[in-house]
């Protein structure tokens, strides 16, 4: 199996570390774009053609194989540019995005809370999914301002500034947290006790990662026994390795051990 993932950073690593758990012997293929990152402040067309190219460039790398299927774990470039990536790849390679995990969080009941980007939260589009699938609890919008980018640099006092900033404007009786940024994931225990126990996360890498085993067909059937698929990185394109920052979360240190051997390489912040 061979499947590529397309976000403008390691926001992508819970993602690609629950499919790289649920299918070892898969072949991931990692398309950042550390020269345009991060996507959220971008216009929807430039976020549209950045996800293009990083999924034309890993159909590239993947040769005459092909791949199984194109994963969007970045709820800004799903919310922009599915449809689009979806007209260029479908039928023939499915194409799976990310919704925030607000249905789920408002079935087990509130008052909850979604974190997300400035942008997301400000967005219609956010504001529908509240209306839709959380119209019978209370839901607080939380606009995390700098975690995402926090998340990126991997610096620990900017991750607890930015996580004890958002904590702040979390109500204190709230019982669910949505993770409305996949960066956020990354550092869900720090989030985790900061909130205390009595708040549950939740996040989108585990129904993305089934949802994405559905949609390619043979997946059984092909599965590889015994085999450990391989990790490639693209970095806007070029071949590259993981950036260092990843090596800070559990989930960049599962996909490393799935990665060629060679120097560890180094990537502009999300704020350069």
């Amino acid at each position: 199996m061979r499947i590529a993932l397309v976000d403008s950073g390691i926001g992508m690593l819970s993602t690609a570390a629950a499919l790289h758990a649920a299918r070892p012997d898969a072949d991931l293929f990692l398309s950042m774009d550390p020269d345009h990152m991060p996507w959220g402040p971008r216009t929807p067309d430039q976020v549209i053609a950045r996800a293009l190219a990083g999924a034309r460039a890993a159909c590239e790398a993947a040769g005459a194989q092909g791949l199984d299927a194109v994963v969007v774990p970045c709820n800004t470039a799903s919310v922009h540019g599915l449809a689009e990536l979806r007209a260029a790849f479908e039928p023939d390679v499915p194409v799976v995005g990310t919704v925030p995990a607000i249905k789920p969080a408002a079935a087990a009941g509130g008052p909850i809370a979604v974190w997300s980007t400035e942008a997301t939260t400000r967005s219609g589009y956010q504001r529908q999914l509240i209306e839709t699938f959380a119209g019978e609890v209370d839901v607080t919008p939380v606009a995390c301002a700098g975690l995402a980018e926090a998340v990126e640099s991997a610096d620990p006092r900017l991750i607890a500034d930015a996580v004890a900033y958002a904590a702040d404007l979390t109500p204190g009786d709230v019982r669910g947290v949505v993770l409305g940024c996949t960066h956020y994931d990354l550092v869900g225990e720090h989030i985790s006790a900061v909130l205390g126990d009595r708040v549950e996360l939740f996040t989108a890498a585990g129904a993305v990662t089934a949802q994405t085993l559905r949609r390619v067909a043979a997946a059984d059937s092909r599965a590889g026994e015994g085999r450990t698929g391989l990790v490639r990185v693209l970095a806007s394109g070029r071949p590259s390795r993981l950036p260092s920052a990843a090596l800070a979360y559990p989930a960049g240190r599962a996909i490393a051990e799935a990665e060629p051997a060679g120097d560890r390489v180094g990537w502009p912040t999300a704020s350069a």
